[in-house]
């Protein structure tokens, strides 16, 4: 009996590894790759990094304020019960009980059952033995009718709603944006690795083969200490590169989750070499898809927008507040037993009505309103404005950067040609090793500067990317 539960024992042990090992490395096998794809990378970083699912918060405690707004129309029960007694006595037992419906403009329904009994209590609220039924309407006929805290309350939870939705997006895009440049400095570190390593394996190379032409007598031997030094430095651009491409790695992981999983890259991962013919379909900044007129989507514009219909509602609160506090209630009011039958006579009426002098507190008030409304107007259109001329800018520096980019992978052709020149003269015995290093040297500056010009595309679209927010 007991091998058997050691039996189990191991068996469950073995299935709770085995389990653990699947679910850890399901989650690495997405990575293992031998490329990470940069569409693939920023679909990764908008479903599962923890600061795009904050900005998704936003979006959930507005949902939640809106529902507390909307709790003030709920209907309401109130019960209020009264009750004395001394020495034998029951000197009151009051009952006021009533059930409220507030409707959306300034009117509430009210039923009421009221119950009075004992020896002491005020007159007027004495009641049938039954007790005494209520059924009746308040109507707000000044302040509150057509606009009143609890309307202005909802107004604006359905705007914060439209208002964090466009604020999820800006901070969101702000995420995506620094999650692109840590791959765009994650793959250009890489391409200047192996940009240094290629040049040391062609360095030493060279130098193998000087050292064979001085044992023939068909080169100096200076020529052998020239070559060492071209690969000593070689081998220091390597180390520098690995270094740097490891930094850029692990910055890189930063923005890599799996559900609540951080994950990193293995080191044979390489970032997309074809991103040049992908970035822009990718990040939607093709110049004919960017409407530099039409800013009504943009989060930016849509937030000044919503706060702008916030004021509005604020703005008519404040105006409703110069109209005079008119609230008027009838209550038709009956025995329980006699309630079928209509008697226009029993009822109950109230009027109140108040109103300040001079209004000088509401007059400010809206007034600072207004000026908060003009204030907002001015900083909308300066935002247009501003929004336009950054992408226009950002358009013109992408531009700019492509012609960059064709002059560089000229000039990089020419470097080429030049260094295959090179070695043929040098094959002839009419050039030398120092001639060889000074070309391959401009060379690879010329491909450093070619690798250099293409991350600034590629951050510029990232750019235009960031201006336009639009991260779904």
């Amino acid at each position: 009996m007991k091998r058997r539960k050691n039996k189990m024992k191991s068996v469950i042990k073995l299935l709770s590894l085995l389990f653990l090992f699947g679910f850890f490395n399901g989650y690495s096998q997405d990575f293992n790759k031998e490329e990470l794809s940069y569409s693939e990378f920023l679909g990764y970083v908008k479903k599962y990094h923890p600061l795009v699912k904050q900005a998704n918060l936003e979006v959930s405690t507005a949902q939640a304020a809106l529902m507390a707004a909307r709790g003030g129309f709920d209907p309401k029960i109130e019960v209020d019960y009264n009750k004395k007694e001394f020495k034998g006595t029951e000197y009151y037992s009051l009952l006021n009980s009533s059930f409220k419906i507030p409707t959306w403009y300034g009117v509430e329904i009210k039923a009421g059952f009221d119950d009075t009994d004992g020896q002491y209590y005020n007159p007027q609220n004495r009641t049938p033995n039954a007790g005494l039924t209520s059924l009746g309407i308040s109507v707000a006929l000044g302040q509150g009718l057509f606009i009143n805290q609890r309307m202005a309350d909802v107004r604006e939870g359905k705007l914060q709603l439209k208002l964090s939705d466009a604020e999820r997006k800006l901070r969101a895009i702000e995420v995506l944006y620094k999650a692109s440049e840590a791959y765009f400095e994650w793959r250009k570190s890489y391409n200047e690795a192996e940009l240094y390593k290629n040049y040391l394996g062609f360095a030493s190379t060279r130098f193998k083969g000087v050292k064979k032409l001085i044992e023939l007598g068909d080169s100096p031997a200076i020529d052998s200490i020239e070559a060492k030094i071209t690969v000593r430095n070689r081998e220091l651009n390597v180390e520098n590169g690995n270094l740097k491409l490891a930094k850029a790695k692990l910055y890189l992981s930063n923005y890599l989750w799996i559900e609540n999983v951080p994950v990193e890259l293995e080191d044979n991962v390489k970032p997309e070499q074809n991103l040049l013919q992908t970035l822009e379909k990718t990040l939607k900044t093709d110049g004919m898809l960017v409407n530099v007129e039409n800013f009504e989507s943009h989060p930016k514009i849509q937030a000044l927008e919503t706060k702008l219909s916030m004021l509005e509602v604020n703005r008519q609160l404040k105006a409703n507040l110069l109209l005079p506090k008119v609230n008027v209630g009838y209550n038709y009011i009956s025995e329980p037993a006699y309630f079928d039958s209509f008697n226009a006579d029993d009822y109950k009426f109230n009027i109140d009505f108040s109103i300040p002098i001079f209004l000088r507190k509401e007059r400010g008030n809206l007034k600072i309103a207004k000026i908060k409304i003009e204030n907002l107007k001015f900083d909308i259109n300066q935002q247009r404005l501003e929004l336009k001329n950054k992408i226009k800018a950002q358009q013109t520096e992408i531009t700019s950067l492509k012609r960059q980019k064709e002059v560089i992978d000229n000039l990089v052709k020419d470097y080429v040609a030049m260094l295959n020149s090179e070695e043929k003269l040098f094959s002839f015995g009419e050039s030398s090793i120092f001639l060889i290093n000074s070309r391959e040297n401009n060379l690879v500056s010329a491909k450093l500067s070619q690798i250099g010009i293409e991350n600034q595309f590629y951050i510029s679209n990232a750019e235009l990317y960031k201006i336009l927010a639009n991260p779904d």
